[in-house]
């Protein structure tokens, strides 16, 4: 098994990065999901509707992230069929990928959320295009308006997609953006009490730890399985190379 093969481990820590990622995530879009709400005229703000537009704000979003995923993960697919030997570098960068984000969930290091700067360019883009969708009173608007939400700059997601190209398969990149995606919502859709309940469970050291130790213990397996393969690289140049 390799970082990039999508049994359980890879998709739970994908989920697990989501769900203990929450604390970004609250600070970020629950103010997002709380003006959105606000923006529905009043008397159309009945239970159904609201958890109807939350459904499809959330989906849109999740939608995105697959998508995206799944590109990125094209792009390593090309980089592994021109390039020899890119297969293993790709699966070093997955292993190293999850331990980043594993120093990130124990609250080690937060470096992963420099690189929200890279995305802003392109949000200057998108972000007007959402404001023409704005009051959302319709699933549709709010599933399109998600779409686009999902690409405002995060590191947290940029990190995910920097794991996608590791994975180089687009089908099981974009399953690994969605599950943690799925990860996310907990933290996304709590208001109130739940919310502060929510952010405290998430933010605990115990919880962050230990999940953090689950994962890099993961990552440190893979990289010491890898080993074999890069022995398998060098028998294979000496090999071929010319003897003189």
């Amino acid at each position: 098994m390799n970082p990039a093969d999508m049994s359980l481990p890879p998709l739970a820590a994908a989920f697990v990065f989501g769900l203990l990622g929450g604390a970004h995530c609250i600070g970020m879009c629950g103010g997002i999901m709380s003006a959105l709400t606000f923006a529905v005229p009043p008397s159309m703000r009945q239970p159904r509707r609201l958890a109807g537009l939350l459904l499809g704000y959330n989906l849109g979003r999740i939608s995105s992230y697959m998508i995206a995923g799944a590109l990125v993960a094209l792009l390593g697919s090309v980089l592994n069929h021109a390039l020899d030997s890119f297969a293993l570098v790709l699966r070093i960068l997955a292993a190293v990928m999850l331990i980043l984000m594993a120093l990130y969930i124990a609250n080690w290091w937060k470096g992963l959320l420099r690189i929200e700067a890279l995305g802003r360019v392109l949000w200057r883009r998108i972000e007007p295009i959402g404001r023409r969708l704005m009051p959302v009173v319709k699933v549709p608007q709010a599933f399109a308006l998600g779409s686009l939400w999902g690409w405002m700059p995060c590191g947290l997601i940029y990190s995910m997609l920097a794991w996608s190209l590791a994975v180089a398969e687009p089908l099981r990149a974009a399953a690994m953006m969605g599950a943690f995606g799925l990860g996310t919502l907990p933290a996304v859709l709590a208001t109130g009490v739940a919310a502060r309940r929510v952010s405290i469970w998430i933010r605990s050291p115990a919880t962050r730890t230990l999940a953090a130790l689950l994962i890099i213990t993961f990552a440190v397996w893979q990289l010491w399985h890898l080993q074999s393969m890069i022995g398998m690289v060098d028998t294979h140049s000496a090999m071929t190379s010319p003897h003189h």
